[in-house]
């Protein structure tokens, strides 16, 4: 079998089916393909701003490990068992967002404001346009599935982009 059928076959396959069945309209799926990575990035980077503790046994490496690496350690161990090769276009998608992540760090130190502010400034009206956007669909994911959701789309966006480039087999 080749590396091309093995998303569908996967519990990856059942993931996106679920997803997807909530996402159907050409409106809500615009939505979603701006606005999962405005949520993912934001909840990231506002988990990154949460004080970490100064620990002696890191040393040199103190600032190097914060919350988000907890963070990005758990959502890539539910990402790899549910589909490795799908992670691995998330893992280039959470380095970019380190690096702007980063470079908001070093914004705040030159007088922009501190790092949470911008990403919960993205947050708000990203989730806002989400809720808007399943408004016309058929079945709406209901409240319950929103953490599911969070850590889903992005793998469900990612499923989307592998297949518009041709890593993956079109359904």
């Amino acid at each position: 079998m080749s590396k091309k059928n093995t998303i569908d076959s996967s519990p990856i396959g059942s993931i996106i089916s679920r997803f997807s069945e909530s996402h159907t309209t050409a409106t809500n799926k615009l939505i979603h393909y701006i606005t999962i990575p405005l949520v993912s990035f934001s909840v990231l980077a506002i988990v990154w701003a949460i004080p970490f503790p100064h620990l002696d046994l890191l040393g040199k490496f103190n600032g190097f490990l914060n919350w988000a690496s907890f963070l990005i350690a758990g959502t890539f161990y539910y990402y790899y068992r549910m589909s490795p090769f799908l992670t691995y276009g998330l893992l280039l998608l959470v380095f970019a967002f380190s690096v702007i992540i980063v470079s908001l760090e070093k914004f705040h130190l030159q007088g922009g404001p501190e790092l949470h502010i911008i990403p919960m400034a993205i947050l708000l009206p990203a989730l806002l346009a989400q809720v808007a956007g399943h408004r016309g669909e058929r079945t709406t994911p209901d409240a319950s599935s929103s953490l599911r959701s969070l850590l889903d789309g992005p793998l469900w966006l990612m499923d989307i982009i592998f297949r518009k480039v041709g890593l993956l087999k079109s359904r």
